[in-house]
């Protein structure tokens, strides 16, 4: 019985949370633009720490007349990795996230930030690789086997070249997989 008492917190503080389309949407409400959940594509599981964390954009690139890629962080990063998502937006709103994509800076100081589509991660260059699963979370250091831009899937090999992973980019030396 005493056991039972002692397992329960440490399966509490291992709970993962999945960040909806609705959060990303109130955070982007956060920057003057009000866009629907359903105008919100999450490019691969995100998962945080606790429920509801709180989000900001960090950046907003146009790809398109009325698609959008946005970089999303936990206000706290304890809660969770920097994520990209797509917003394809209705005309309105098309208007006010175009202004913002033209001006944008990004406010974790970096000063030169990767334009759309071109790469942030090399062939050959190390990485982490964060692997979440239901009740799993793994950090492995892999080798690039493809040149990659934030959003995009890559193939990755561990360090030993004994297996090789499909993830996606994130951000400059890290990428993004699931436990399937």
């Amino acid at each position: 019985m005493m056991m039972a008492a002692s397992a329960l917190p440490a399966f509490a503080a291992s709970a993962r949370f999945s960040i909806s389309s609705s959060e990303i949407a109130a955070a982007v409400f956060k920057l003057g633009v009000t866009i629907e959940p359903g105008e919100v594509t999450i490019l691969s599981d995100v998962m945080a720490n606790r429920a509801t964390p709180a989000l900001d954009v960090r950046r907003v690139e146009q790809f398109g007349t009325n698609e959008f890629m946005v970089r999303v962080e936990c206000e706290s990063s304890q809660d969770c990795v920097p994520f990209f998502a797509k917003i394809r937006a209705e005309q309105a709103s098309t208007a006010q996230l175009s202004k913002l994509a033209s001006g944008f800076s990004p406010l974790n100081g970096s000063a030169l930030s990767p334009q759309p589509g071109h790469s942030v991660i090399r062939s050959g260059a190390p990485a982490i690789l964060l692997l979440d699963g239901t009740h799993v979370h793994i950090r492995i250091p892999v080798i690039c086997l493809e040149n990659g831009a934030p959003g995009q899937i890559i193939r990755v090999t561990d360090r030993g070249h004994h297996q090789t992973y499909q993830a996606q980019v994130v951000e400059k030396d890290v990428l993004q997989g699931s436990l399937r």
